[in-house]
């Protein structure tokens, strides 16, 4: 008889020690996250430094609330490989809602005649990425998404929050449920994620993708961890169309 398949990865259950270092991993977030924020605004460079390459083509799509330059330290690895990195300025702190950003998205590889395009996705842009494959994306210019701590299955923390650009991530929220249950352009996406999450509690763990879990925790950390890194460049590096996603570290 066929094997059924593997479940994805999911964190392992709470205990006291580990409640504890949840804690200690979510102070270590925000901290880290301050000090990225700080070399966002610190360094020179602007979006255009980072166009040349002859490899695959990368477009980085920052979470909500986080310019481009946000992701500043992957950016520069992903170039460093001879990749041309493509970022849109235009998005701001990406705060609008998911669609309408996905369109603008979709605009703008279409614009730059883009092919074979890996996106790189923090958080909210892993939402954006997914939409734009699954819904705006007819000729697969879009190849494959790292996508890291993306909330695919929303967070019931968002149902208590404020700001409309907030509850937008709950598992209630009508583009989330929609992007859920369409699984088509899952397994394109390898999604990577820790085993606590403070934004997340329900993980990112996507049906049907490439699910790396990775022995830490946070939200912000998990992008400069080094099994993040290297599975980035590795998608990245691989040939385009490639159905093998062993490539993944």
């Amino acid at each position: 008889m066929p094997h059924a398949p593997a479940a994805p990865p999911r964190p392992p259950r709470p205990t006291l020690r580990r409640t504890l270092r949840h804690g200690v991993w979510w102070l270590q977030d925000y901290a880290f996250a301050a000090w990225w924020q700080l070399r966002a605004v610190l360094s020179p460079r602007g979006a255009d430094d980072y166009l040349s390459g002859d490899g695959r083509p990368v477009l980085v799509l920052p979470g909500i609330w986080e310019t481009w330059a946000f992701l500043r330290p992957l950016i520069e690895r992903v170039h460093d490989e001879g990749h041309p990195v493509h970022v849109i300025a235009s998005l701001g702190r990406n705060g609008r809602p998911v669609e309408a950003t996905a369109r603008d998205v979709a605009a703008y590889v279409l614009e730059r005649d883009l092919h074979d395009v890996v996106v790189v996705a923090h958080s909210k842009g892993g939402l954006v990425g997914k939409y734009l494959m699954a819904l705006l994306d007819d000729t697969r210019r879009v190849d494959v998404m790292v996508a890291v701590c993306t909330p695919f299955s929303g967070s019931r923390y968002a149902a208590w929050l404020v700001l409309p650009s907030l509850r937008a991530f709950s598992p209630r929220d009508a583009t989330t449920v929609m992007l859920s249950r369409d699984q088509a352009v899952n397994e394109r996406i390898t999604s990577i994620y820790g085993e606590f999450d403070p934004h997340i509690p329900e993980s990112s763990v996507l049906v049907g993708a490439d699910n790396v879990l990775l022995p830490t925790g946070g939200h912000f950390r998990v992008l400069a961890h080094p099994r993040t890194v290297a599975t980035v460049l590795a998608v990245a590096g691989r040939p385009a169309h490639d159905a093998d996603r062993s490539a993944a570290i």
